[in-house]
């Protein structure tokens, strides 16, 4: 069952969800922003795992069952903990009636809703999700020590499977891009990337070499080191506005400069 949603708003976008009976969507903790008074809301620490939102064990499983079920559900938490996302996801349901959930991002932004077919997974950067369907799946996936140690934001990526709606956010306005219209790869900033397909090929490499240009690439230039790499054929969001040049603006609004006077390796963002 397709999940009923429209998304609303310009500069700051929300998504409103109207549930059929007994239908249920889940979100992050902190993305929920209203519900009618026959959705039913409840707070769990274990994903969906294709289970149509209900959570398994009880009498079907005996103890064996729920022994499994409870190193699942801190398997599952663990990773999100070790991610930095959080802990627990809203489930809500529709109960005796059509009902209506709205949803947000936590910046200012788009928000895009993913059909996914059952036929190709989506990944997306940490803190994108905001809500889905109980049969779409949501997992953590890691691209790699090398490639994370070098790339920041990409080395720890939200993944999607299974069928139904997600409702992805981000930062500024977005782009959508394949790159096997752009001769199969485009170099992007690392927090640009907002999500992409399962077939695109994520990886980071260094800006320029180390030479003079390489040098001031990483010096002056704002980027710092890497670059985000896509190769393939797929679709790839982009978002126009970093988190980072985000905090960096308002901190030197309140009179501090965070990013310093060449950007770059100068750069005193910690956070």
């Amino acid at each position: 069952m397709t999940l009923k949603q429209e998304i609303v708003g310009n500069a700051m976008q929300m998504a409103v969800v109207n549930l059929f009976p007994g239908q249920t969507v889940y979100c992050e903790a902190g993305k929920f922003l209203f519900k009618t008074t026959n959705v039913t809301m409840e707070t769990r620490l274990s994903g969906p795992s294709g289970d149509g939102g209900r959570q398994a064990g009880g009498s079907g499983g005996g103890m064996g069952g729920m022994l499994r079920q409870a190193m699942g559900t801190a398997m599952q938490v663990g990773q999100r903990m070790l991610a930095g996302e959080s802990l627990a996801f809203q489930y809500f349901t529709a109960q005796g009636g059509e009902g209506t959930v709205g949803f947000a991002g936590v910046l200012p932004g788009e928000m895009r809703a993913l059909e996914l077919d059952g036929t190709r997974a989506w990944f997306a950067e940490k803190d994108a999700f905001v809500a889905a369907e109980s049969t779409v799946d949501f997992g953590i996936a890691f691209a790699g020590g090398r490639t994370g140690m070098s790339g920041g934001e990409g080395f720890v990526l939200e993944k999607f499977t299974g069928q139904g709606t997600v409702i992805i956010a981000g930062a500024g306005n977005f782009i959508d891009l394949n790159p096997a219209d752009f001769g199969g790869r485009i170099e992007v900033d690392t927090g640009c990337v907002v999500a992409f397909e399962e077939g695109i090929e994520y990886g980071v490499q260094r800006v320029g070499g180390l030479n003079r240009q390489g040098i001031m690439n990483a010096v002056f230039g704002g980027e710092g080191l890497s670059l985000a790499t896509l190769e393939g054929n797929g679709r790839v969001i982009l978002q126009s506005l970093t988190i980072e040049s985000l905090a960096n603006a308002l901190k030197k609004a309140q009179g501090g400069d965070k990013q310093g006077p060449t950007g770059g390796l100068f750069s005193t963002h910690t956070g």
